[in-house]
């Protein structure tokens, strides 16, 4: 009699490559954005999807606030078609990236998930900024 785990046969490593590697063309995580960032390497628009106020309070280094709301075919346009952009809110909690990344993608526009949000950053320790930082600098 197998275990709870094996009840249901592994998928194939074949059905596995495939399903990481679409998986992955959707998202991102934290880690890799904030080394991505640390490196200058900014190949991407990183988008904070939460409300003014609370971008305001707390957000990610080099992010640009920007809700789903306001995501416009004009407001895009501010950036050349091919950008990537990886959206986040508040966390695992929060289905504002999922609402972001669809409206960019009916936008026409490339768009990443960064699971985790807010709470993954601070899981990973990485530092936050607030507007009072944002207007010092």
């Amino acid at each position: 009699m197998p275990s709870f785990v094996a009840e249901t046969p592994a998928a194939s490593p074949e059905a596995t490559t495939a399903y990481y590697a679409r998986k992955l063309a959707f998202e991102t995580d934290c880690w890799d954005v904030h080394a991505s960032l640390t490196a200058g390497h900014r190949d991407f628009v990183l988008l904070d999807v939460r409300s003014p106020a609370l971008y305001a309070v707390s957000h990610i280094p080099g992010s640009i606030n920007l809700p789903h709301g306001k995501m416009t075919a004009h407001r895009m346009s501010e950036w050349p078609a091919e950008t990537l952009f990886v959206v986040y809110c508040a966390g695992p909690h929060c289905n504002g990236t999922d609402k972001a990344a669809l409206r960019l993608a009916r936008l026409g526009l490339q768009v990443k998930v960064m699971i985790g949000g807010m709470t993954g950053w601070a899981d990973e320790g990485f530092t936050f900024q607030s507007n009072s930082e944002t207007k010092a600098a």
